[in-house]
């Protein structure tokens, strides 16, 4: 475990004074996904760095995490970020390897392009091909693929768009990061002609493209992806999660997933892949629509995600996979298996405040949950809370219960 969040100055320094044996994993933001993939690196012996621009997250304080410190804030001052990274990169004795987890770091890395680090995704123009929803679903449109109708605002008369769509419908800006930092979520559903227009005039103040979309009649507990690592030779590392259960449930995040078989999922996300040329780390997002009976895109984050750790239990070892590839070793994807992943924190809200909503666990798995037995099976595994690493679910719960907070959109 990291003994302290240090100072940009400490962290350069303490890594200055300590010898790897191979190239360190660079992990950012340091919250529940960066955990996950610390956790997953750190099985392979990979030195872990965790940063971030506080620390408040949970990742620095686990067992799988040897260094943790701050950055510059990529999107306070992304030169800043890139001098930073190259500075840090520079004590380490190898090029180490990049793990952005969530958007804004992955474009700093990727429009930054820091010297001496090594980046085990796609290029610039290929990751805003992907995450910018207009050039998506242009590919996804090339391809057959259906997706949710939607209008790009700054083409589109609001008006003519909710004329097209109907009311209810969502907002979604099409850069996601920006959006979500301005106003603490990606989607917007809006009711009326008012609450549009009143959407659209925030978006042109903080200047952020903006799209009307659908609600697409959602079949709830059916929500598919494709988690993939898509190297730039070879096959892929694949696995397709069920989100049988969000908070909140209607466009909340996952919180309880489970391994499913939808070939014709996976077979639409690695088509999407291979038309923009992406390869890395990435989950696909797909809503099965009740009206068109059919799987439908909503999304692809090309990064790891909030549930990562399912995959990496199953078999499908994304982060391993992503990293072996990099500094050139070899990897071996184990046998694909059923797994069942929970966010407790999130999963017993959900519980406490939903009247309507039924718990899926079973008895067996809460009695594993509970004892910490999960961590000896196959079958189950978490975001956060593992016994045998115990002080990030500590650090959650002063997230969750305290004055404390964090912005990871996990």
């Amino acid at each position: 475990m990291a003994d302290e969040f240090r100072s940009f100055n400490g962290l350069r320094e303490a890594v200055a004074e300590t010898t790897f044996e191979k190239p360190p994993a660079i992990v950012c933001n340091a919250h529940v996904t960066g955990l996950s993939v610390a956790r997953a690196l750190s099985a392979h012996d990979v030195p872990i760095i965790t940063v971030d621009r506080n620390g408040k997250g949970v990742a620095p304080y686990s067992d799988a995490v040897d260094f943790a410190g701050q950055v510059t804030y990529p999107l306070d001052d992304r030169e800043g970020f890139r001098e930073d990274v190259e500075a840090l990169a520079a004590e380490l004795g190898h090029e180490p390897v990049a793990f952005p987890c969530m958007d804004e770091w992955v474009h700093a890395f990727a429009r930054t392009e820091p010297e001496g680090v090594q980046l085990p995704f796609a290029g610039r123009e290929t990751i805003d091909a992907v995450l910018d929803k207009e050039s998506l679903y242009a590919k996804a449109e090339e391809l057959g693929i259906p997706y949710p109708e939607t209008y790009r605002l700054s083409d589109t008369d609001p008006d003519e768009a909710a004329d097209a769509l109907g009311f209810p419908l969502v907002v979604k800006p099409a850069l996601k990061r920006e959006f979500e930092e301005a106003v603490g979520t990606n989607v917007i559903e809006v009711g009326d002609r008012k609450e549009l227009l009143d959407v659209v005039a925030m978006a042109e103040d903080a200047g952020i493209n903006v799209m009307a979309q659908e609600k697409i009649p959602i079949a709830v507990g059916r929500d598919c992806s494709l988690a993939s690592y898509v190297p730039r030779e070879g096959d892929p590392v694949t696995f397709v999660g069920n989100a049988r259960v969000r908070y909140p449930r209607a466009f909340g995040t996952s919180c309880l997933v489970r391994g499913t078989d939808r070939p014709e999922v996976e077979a639409r996300a690695l088509s999407v892949l291979e038309e923009t040329g992406y390869h890395g780390i990435s989950e696909s997002e797909f809503v099965y629509d009740e009206s068109r009976e059919e799987y439908v895109l909503l999304d692809i984050n090309t990064r790891p995600w909030k549930w990562i750790s399912l995959p990496v239990q199953a078999g499908a070892d994304l982060p391993g996979a992503a990293y072996a590839e990099t500094v050139g070793e070899e990897f071996e994807a184990g046998n694909v298996g059923d797994v069942t992943w929970v966010y407790i924190a999130d999963y017993l809200k959900l519980l406490a405040s939903d009247a309507g909503f039924s718990d899926v666990l079973s008895t067996g798995q809460w009695e594993s949950l509970l004892s910490g037995g999960f961590e000896e099976s196959e079958g189950l595994t978490t975001g956060v809370y593992r016994p045998s690493d115990p002080n990030p679910a500590y650090r959650l719960m002063k997230t969750e219960f305290g004055t404390g907070e964090y912005y990871c959109s996990c």
